[in-house]
């Protein structure tokens, strides 16, 4: 171990900058190890052989050059690989194509009403525009029907009868009615001048005829229950004006102009005037659309 430490020492001391020593170090350290490990009878011998020549090694500027090269190489590689399993997308959540389930909105719209019993009322020579503009003459059904119930002002007689007859068949649910009542006719010759159609007169008249029939129609269960009234204005005329037995009437329907119709059950809406049109092909559209 003496002379292992008086090699060391030998080897390490200070020497010109221009000494070998440094280079020696490295080629001296495996031998100085393996003395060490061999015990002391080997280091007698091994210290007195030789050393090896001496391999030149590279410039110190060559292996600075090749480590920095080396040291960037494996930063780049490192910096690439860090981002690309950041930014790998998770796969998407099977939830996501999972179609869409109807939230059942469209049925409650399509939904109809139970109405089972209808009324089609017809009443003679005006319109309900005309009545609105005369409420004095007609207080009844501007004041009372007309808030309770859906006014539609641009259809025509015809159209307000095709609704009254669909509207019980739609339903689906027996047994099911429909009840025509007609304004009797005004009286003829001079009884029946202050009744002319399109007179005030007139006007009055459909008001005290709506004013005594109504309030029994409202007042039944079937109403209550699953009625509907349709009424609107036609063209009432008499015996004599239709060439029928005395006693007989008749009521004209007409798609032109439109007088108006006016919807009154449970289901309607009340107080509304919708701009809805009738469509003869889907009864069943424009019933679902006017009543809930």
């Amino acid at each position: 171990m003496l002379a292992i430490g008086v090699a060391v020492g030998a080897a390490i001391g200070p020497t010109p900058e221009t000494s070998l020593a440094g280079e020696r170090i490295p080629l001296l350290l495996p031998a100085i190890a393996t003395l060490a490990g061999g015990g002391g009878a080997h280091t007698t011998s091994t210290a007195t052989v030789p050393p090896p020549a001496v391999t030149p090694q590279p410039t110190p500027a060559a292996a600075s050059a090749s480590t920095g090269t080396g040291a960037s190489s494996a930063a780049t590689t490192t910096s690439k690989a860090a981002p690309s399993t950041a930014t790998t997308p998770a796969p998407a959540p099977s939830s996501a194509k999972t179609p869409t389930k109807s939230t059942g909105k469209s049925g409650a719209q399509t939904a109809l009403p139970p109405v089972t019993s209808v009324w089609l009322i017809t009443l003679s020579g005006a319109t309900f525009t005309q009545a609105l503009a005369q409420a004095a003459v007609a207080p009844y059904i501007d004041s009372q029907l007309v808030p309770a119930g859906t006014l539609l002002g641009g259809w025509s007689s015809l159209d307000g009868s095709a609704f009254a007859s669909e509207a019980g068949l739609l339903s689906g649910v027996p047994p099911q009615t429909l009840d025509s009542i007609v304004q009797p006719p005004c009286p003829e010759g001079v009884a029946g001048a202050g009744c002319a159609p399109e007179s005030a007169g007139a006007l009055t008249a459909a008001d005290e005829f709506l004013k005594a029939i109504l309030p029994a129609i409202t007042a039944s269960a079937a109403y209550r229950e699953h009625g509907l009234v349709v009424i609107t204005f036609g063209s009432v005329g008499n015996a004599t004006a239709s060439s029928l037995p005395a006693g007989a009437s008749t009521a004209t329907l007409s798609s032109e102009p439109p007088v108006g119709v006016l919807l009154l059950s449970p289901f309607a809406r009340a107080g509304a005037r919708p701009a809805t049109a009738f469509n003869p092909t889907s009864p069943k559209q424009s019933l679902s659309g006017l009543l809930h």
